[in-house]
């Protein structure tokens, strides 16, 4: 069973110190059994580093509307049932499941603040600034912030498919963003600069070898990662090559609306 201190040791081995601040994907099944569930790790997170944070996303909010703007990637007029099902954003809204039981129990811990985008909000613990930099045209501007306080990635035991930094890269290096919409108590927000897709980003591996580092603990990888060595690297490598880390999926609307804006290269 892994423990409290065995997640600290870990973190030490990567490079951690009480002066980290690091962006934290999470999915504790990759672990086997963990005394104490989420908030053991939460717990020692805490105990490493002076700032976490980890994305709150809330995609349940999200609607389809009737008609929008051209080559955005959606079927309009879709979303029937998913409108009807659809809740409104609230700073207490649970954390979209498909981020993990561990990002919803940051979102609840008693010193973490999030922040007020009604689907790519980001909760922090120490680090007000770091949401205050998000507005509704800059969604992953929490991610810039954490770039320029010198900041890491951790990914416990998720692959770079969940590393939401890589979408940071991709519109410093002109990837096409959309637009999609959401429920909140004022009516319907239009959410311009919404993220393609993640499906492909385990392609980035090969590129970080000397820049990432790893550390196995039980069944699991915790994998750390600079944050300005990784969007440089991203970037670089996006600006040379548009089309790299685009998911294979044929009906992937996202991936192909970036395919089509290269026809030359596609």
């Amino acid at each position: 069973m892994i423990t409290y201190r065995d997640f600290v040791a870990a973190f030490r081995d990567l490079g951690l110190s009480n002066q980290s601040h690091v962006i934290v994907h999470a999915a504790m099944s990759a672990f086997g059994q963990i005394a104490g569930g989420a908030e053991t790790l939460i717990g020692a997170l805490l105990a490493s580093c002076e700032v976490v944070c980890m994305p709150s996303f809330t995609y349940q909010t999200m609607i389809i509307p009737p008609i929008g703007p051209p080559d955005n990637a959606i079927e309009y007029g879709s979303g029937e049932d998913r409108n009807r099902q659809a809740e409104v954003y609230t700073s207490k809204l649970r954390v979209d499941p498909t981020l993990g039981s561990v990002a919803e129990t940051f979102r609840q811990h008693e010193l973490s603040q999030r922040s007020n985008h009604p689907i790519l909000s980001f909760s922090t613990i120490n680090a007000e600034a770091c949401l205050a930099a998000q507005t509704i045209e800059e969604p992953l501007a929490p991610i810039g912030w954490l770039a320029d306080q010198d900041g890491d990635v951790l990914l416990i035991g998720v692959d770079h498919t969940a590393n939401t930094s890589l979408h940071y890269a991709e519109k410093l290096a002109g990837r096409r963003q959309f637009t999609r919409w959401a429920l909140t108590r004022k009516g319907t927000m239009a959410c311009p600069g919404f993220p393609g897709c993640s499906k492909g980003f385990q392609a980035i591996e090969s590129k970080l070898q000397g820049v990432a580092r790893k550390v196995q603990l039980g069944l699991g990888i915790i994998e750390y990662v600079p944050l300005r060595d990784l969007i440089n690297v991203a970037t670089g490598w996006l600006r040379a090559d548009p089309l790299v880390m685009l998911c294979d999926q044929k009906d992937c609307q996202r991936c192909q609306s970036v395919r089509d804006n290269y026809p030359e290269v596609s």
